[in-house]
C-alpha cells in the first residue's frame, strides 16, 4: 500500500473496530487501541468474551455493530481473517488493517476486489506515529 494511502486513510478514517481487543492490558490489542483512543479514534472492541473494553460496549462479530465502521483493525490469527474480510465487506467497511504478524493474500485480494483499501502486517501505533508524532499533531 502506498504510504500517502496510509497517511490518508489515518488522517480521515476515525471508527475503528478492533477485531480481538482484549481487556488485559498487557496484549497488544489493548495497549494499541488505547493509544489510539487517546489520539482521537473511536474505537469498537470485537470480541465475543468480553462485554466491554476502554469504556465501549464489546460486540461479539463485526456484523452486530450498528454504527459506521471505517476501519477494521485485525489482531487474530492470520486463518481468521477470510472470515473478518467477509464481515468487513458485508458491513462495507473502507479498509481491513492486518496487524503486525497478520497477513491472508487471498483473503487481502478478495478485499481489495470489493473496494476495501488494505494494510497488511503492520502495526496501526507505529503507522500513526511514524506520521504524526514526529510532527506534533
Amino acid at each position: 500500500m502506498p504510504e500517502d494511502t496510509i497517511h490518508e486513510a489515518l488522517t480521515k478514517l476515525r471508527n475503528i473496530a478492533v477485531v480481538g481487543l482484549s481487556s488485559k492490558t498487557e496484549r497488544p490489542s489493548h495497549g494499541v487501541s488505547a493509544y489510539m483512543q487517546q489520539q482521537g479514534y473511536h474505537i469498537i472492541p470485537i470480541n465475543p468474551n468480553e462485554s466491554e473494553v476502554l469504556g465501549e460496549r464489546c460486540y461479539p462479530t463485526l456484523l452486530e455493530v450498528r454504527e459506521p465502521v471505517e476501519i477494521v483493525n485485525v489482531f487474530r490469527r492470520s486463518e481468521y481473517v477470510p472470515e473478518i474480510v467477509e464481515q468487513a465487506i458485508q458491513m462495507k467497511a473502507r479498509m481491513i488493517w492486518m496487524q503486525e504478524g497478520v497477513s491472508h493474500p487471498q483473503a487481502a485480494q478478495r478485499a481489495r476486489e470489493a473496494g476495501l483499501e488494505v494494510v497488511e502486517d503492520r502495526c496501526i501505533l507505529k503507522e500513526y506515529a511514524k506520521r504524526f508524532v514526529s510532527e506534533g499533531l
